[in-house]
């Protein structure tokens, strides 16, 4: 019988038993191990196609499923918003650098380094910090729910909402001069209203007058939270610099 590595108790299966500690098998070569590592890092498997694939098909449906304790088929919410998040900030960042986020008149210079520095290094945290908030926000409206319902609510709002801007801000520096991409852009935006509505009422079920009022309120609240927040950090930066 196999022992276990780290307590040296009889191992029955990938866990031990008495420590929990996993069986793994470090002398292989190296690309069989970095594989294993992205493997357990990004969780490359069936379950992150099925993840993505309900996340856009079935708003509110991995929310659902997670609190109704049917998980094991998924990504866990934190594991899908880290990988999502880190992929997302990578993007953006690179827009910046490139100036394709630049507003008319800024410097492609200076002004695109320090935004893809704040894009890069302080805005993955300020949102990650904000995500409690937004979901003291669902709280405020729905106070017949856990805070940890809403926490995972804001976790896999939050990851498809980066998708969804991952796929708008590219066009940003086109929009103003091409129609078609201007519409896309509009497309893209109520395509996240529509997400965000229709997942609060699977997750939340109000009726359909109360569902609007509560997801607006949430929504232009949360909006001017980071929006605030975003100003007077980038304001600190610069003044910083």
């Amino acid at each position: 019988m196999p022992l276990c590595k780290n307590c040296q108790a009889g191992l029955n299966g990938a866990y031990c038993s008495t420590c929990g500690q996993k069986d793994v098998d470090l002398e292989r070569p190296i690309l069989g191990l970095l594989g294993g590592v992205i493997k357990e890092t990004f969780e490359l498997d069936g379950r992150s196609a099925l993840t993505i694939k309900t996340l856009f098909r079935h708003p509110g449906l991995l929310t659902s499923k997670f609190l109704d304790g049917r998980r094991r088929r998924y990504t866990s919410p934190l594991r899908l918003y880290l990988v999502i998040s880190i992929v997302f900030f990578v993007v953006v960042a690179w827009l910046a650098q490139s100036g394709i986020l630049l507003e008319p008149g800024q410097d492609p210079g200076f002004d695109a380094a320090v935004q893809a520095r704040f894009l890069s290094d302080d805005l993955p945290r300020l949102m990650f910090l904000l995500l409690p908030v937004f979901a003291l926000l669902l709280k405020i409206v729905f106070l017949q729910r856990l805070y940890f319902d809403h926490l995972i609510f804001s976790l896999h709002l939050h990851s498809a909402g980066y998708i969804v801007l991952a796929l708008a801000m590219p066009l940003e520096n086109v929009a103003g001069k091409h129609l078609l991409a201007l519409i896309l852009q509009g497309l893209l935006l109520a395509y996240f209203i529509a997400y965000f509505v229709l997942a609060v009422r699977r997750v939340y079920g109000p009726a359909w007058f109360a569902l609007a009022l509560k997801s607006a309120a949430v929504l232009l609240g949360y909006m001017m939270v980071v929006s605030l927040v975003i100003e007077n950090t980038s304001t600190f930066m610069i003044i910083a610099d």
